[in-house]
């Protein structure tokens, strides 16, 4: 249940604050929060204007990316605690409630392993699959075949997975959400999804939950009316080095 949708904002009954931007790693945090049905703040970065630059916020994610997120009532009762890494932070979640990650030894590991396989492979392959079809100034063929390929075969991995299960690590899980994030863009990998049946059926079947719906929706009016990447945003995302 989203409670507010920029820093100004205040619900002093939220525990969360959850420092956010519209992309798959800061869907996965929004989706799971609307699964946990947790109140939760939303902190707007601007991802296009710079925002992740600033001081305060690197306090917080030194990595300057999102999502990053600030629990102001840990279970250990302490100060409030800053985690980055959408990965680490859906682990924190799951931990903290109690919910969609497994407190069965083998149930358990085996969540994490799809977990650290998408955050290994599959996000980072993706991103490359739209820096190079999407972004790139010009067409580098090489990198355009080798991240097309890759994220193909990696597609493959998940329909032999789901080939006879309906989720990756029994139960309905975080990495199902982890994964689904970056599944759901399908047409931006140039692959059919109707060719990967058992991964059709398993986008879908997430996609009908209903919390996943409100979790994605959350702020995307935040990128309405900028689909085209302006020069300034284009150097802050694409032409980062070491501040």
């Amino acid at each position: 249940m989203t409670l507010a949708t920029d820093a100004e904002a205040t619900a002093p009954d939220a525990a969360l604050d959850l420092h956010y931007w519209p992309t798959p790693n800061g869907w996965k945090i929004s989706i799971l929060l609307e699964e946990l049905g947790v109140p939760y703040r939303l902190v707007k970065v601007d991802i296009r204007r710079g925002d992740q630059f600033e001081p305060a916020y690197l306090r917080i994610n030194p990595n300057n990316r999102i999502p990053a997120l600030v629990d102001h009532a840990p279970a250990d009762g302490g100060p409030p605690l800053a985690l980055f890494e959408s990965g680490a932070i859906m682990m924190y979640l799951a931990d903290k409630h109690g919910r969609f990650w497994s407190t069965e030894l083998r149930r358990r590991h085996e969540t994490s392993q799809w977990l650290m396989w998408q955050m290994s492979g599959l996000g980072p392959t993706a991103g490359q699959v739209h820096h190079f079809n999407e972004y790139a100034a010009e067409p580098v063929p090489y990198a355009i075949d080798r991240f097309n390929n890759e994220i193909h075969r990696l597609y493959g991995v998940l329909e032999r997975r789901l080939a006879d299960r309906p989720y990756l690590a029994g139960d309905y899980s975080i990495a199902d959400i982890a994964c689904w994030v970056w599944v759901r863009l399908w047409r931006h990998h140039h692959l059919d999804i109707e060719t990967f049946p058992a991964l059709a059926q398993w986008l879908a079947t997430i996609a009908a939950r209903p919390a996943v719906n409100r979790g994605f929706r959350t702020a995307n009016e935040w990128r309405e009316g900028r689909s085209t990447m302006t020069p300034e945003a284009r150097a802050v995302l694409l032409g980062q080095r070491a501040r």
